[in-house]
């Protein structure tokens, strides 16, 4: 019998990506947007580190990421001009040696954070698919590997997925690798399209509310007519209105001039179980409580500093996550942002934290990330002129983004080796000169900061002070009068090494 000729269906598809990723293909509008809002002073990039106690190989580091992360073809693109117009076309000229790059390390005690600040400060080559790996030995026998992707390939939820398909629960027992995504794009809510996850209780309403409308199929149609949905109960009108109107962020040393040079640092991991704790006694969210966390360490490097922080909120943007529930469909961004006002003038640390509760609650029934959605997508449509102006509206109504990332809540294995801690630092869009990313990894939650050099040429010294407010909302559950059922939360000392429930 004569084999078949009839190509299985794993090849049709194969094949059909194939002939789909030689074609140009358009951004999209909020991916456009990101690619735009690149500035000397503001580079649009996620950059991110995954820290390992024994050293990598950077033999295996490269098969790694060429057989699991270039399965995703848009790696393998670059962005292009035609007409005025971004595309993604394929390179040509694809060098995963100028991708994965390895760097000597200077033997000094703050080598490693001077190193990052570096690579956070310098552009990524815009001839090229505009993402680096950097494998940075350190003193002690360990190694860094360092990530930074230009934020129209991704926003961080997708990031996560990705390095997820290049890891491992098992080094001895690699998993597939992961199938392509966006190259069959399945219809999905244009909604869903913008900044980065964060607030997943404030994204949960968002999607739920915009499901019930039943409109994502007419807004993937027509995404701008957004206003009209008003008559659904979802008042996009009032929440503009709102934004409008928002009065300039407090004055404080945050706000001002921004340079080229970036300082980046992070903070000694805090115990997940411990956060879920004291959460559980203040009767708030684990969100609430490290953001109280953040709040607290911003206002002591004022004080510390001199400066009054008396009746002072400091406005961040907040990304919360659009995504529907289920697998990924696509890479891009697809993420929303509120405007949340930390409460650095509350001077006690239990009204802080239900300060900061109450504030979330209140943007958990906000349009704020939808209304925050049409100004991204006309910000990749726009002339230049009316984006600059944008940008510059919306850096002066805040002081620094601060996003909340769930990764994986056991340990992973990358190149057969376990990664001990996970970092990453969030761009800044416009005039805002602060970013602070908070990532839950294997039982731990790890801050990274990064900051203009000329606002504040010292954010370890911000990092430092995450652990002292940690430690005192801690010692403040622990003192709580706890009834006999419930069971009172043990100290650090006694759950070392505990995993979280």
């Amino acid at each position: 019998m004569q084999p078949s000729l009839k190509p299985s269906p794993t090849t049709l598809r194969s094949a059909m990506m194939s002939v789909m990723s030689s074609e140009r293909e358009p951004l999209s509008y909020i991916d456009a947007a990101w690619l735009r809002m690149d500035r000397p002073t503001n580079l649009m990039m996620i950059c991110g580190m995954l820290m390992f106690e024994q050293r990598l190989d950077l033999r295996r580091v490269r098969d790694v990421i060429a057989t699991r992360m270039l399965c995703f073809h848009r790696f393998r693109q670059r962005v292009v001009e035609h007409g005025g117009e971004p595309f993604w076309e394929n390179d040509a000229g694809f060098d995963l040696d100028w991708h994965v790059r390895h760097v000597a390390l200077p033997r000094t005690a703050r080598a490693l954070e001077e190193a990052v600040s570096d690579l956070v400060s310098t552009p990524l080559d815009r001839s090229k698919p505009m993402w680096q790996f950097h494998l940075i030995d350190d003193l002690h026998g360990g190694s860094a590997l360092v990530l930074r992707i230009h934020h129209c390939y991704a926003d961080g939820f997708a990031l996560i997925h990705v390095l997820s398909s290049m890891t491992d629960a098992d080094p001895m027992l690699p998993h597939d690798t992961a199938g392509d995504v966006g190259a069959e794009d399945a219809p999905r809510a244009a909604w869903e399209r913008i900044l980065g996850p964060a607030s997943e209780a404030v994204g949960d309403v968002l999607r739920s509310a915009q499901s019930l409308a039943g409109i994502g199929r007419q807004l993937l149609a027509n995404p701008l007519q957004l206003a009209g949905y008003a008559r659904t109960g979802i008042d996009l009108a009032r929440e503009a209105a709102y934004i409008a109107a928002m009065k300039p962020d407090s004055p404080t040393r945050f706000k001002g001039a921004l340079g080229v040079m970036k300082r980046a640092a992070w903070a000694e991991p805090l115990s997940l179980f411990e956060v879920k704790a004291i959460a559980e006694a203040y009767a708030c969210s684990v969100n609430d409580v490290l953001l109280a966390c953040v709040t607290g360490a911003l206002r002591s490097y004022l004080l510390e500093r001199g400066d009054t922080v008396d009746d002072t909120d400091m406005r961040a943007l907040v990304p919360v996550n659009m995504r529907p529930p289920g697998p990924l469909v696509d890479l891009g961004n697809h993420f929303g942002m509120v405007f949340l006002n930390l409460p650095l003038g509350v001077e006690d640390r239990t009204e802080r934290v239900f300060a900061v509760k109450q504030r979330m609650d209140e943007l958990k029934h906000s349009q704020q990330p939808t209304v925050a959605l049409g100004i991204l997508m006309s910000m990749g449509m726009v002339p230049e002129v009316i984006k600059e102006r944008t940008l510059e509206a919306l850096a002066a109504n805040a002081s620094a983004v601060v996003t909340n990332v769930r990764g994986a809540p056991d340990a992973r294995y990358f190149a057969g080796r376990r990664i001990a801690r996970q970092v990453f630092w969030v761009p800044q869009s416009g005039g805002i000169g602060m970013g602070i990313s908070i990532l839950s990894y294997d039982g731990k939650v790890d801050f990274g900061v990064m900051t203009d050099a000329r606002r504040v040429p010292d954010p370890e010294a911000i990092v430092r002070r995450f652990a002292a407010e940690f430690e005192a909302l801690l010692i403040g559950a622990l003192l709580m009068p706890w009834p006999r059922h419930t069971a009172v939360p043990q100290s650090r000392r006694g759950r070392q090494g505990a995993r979280p429930d």
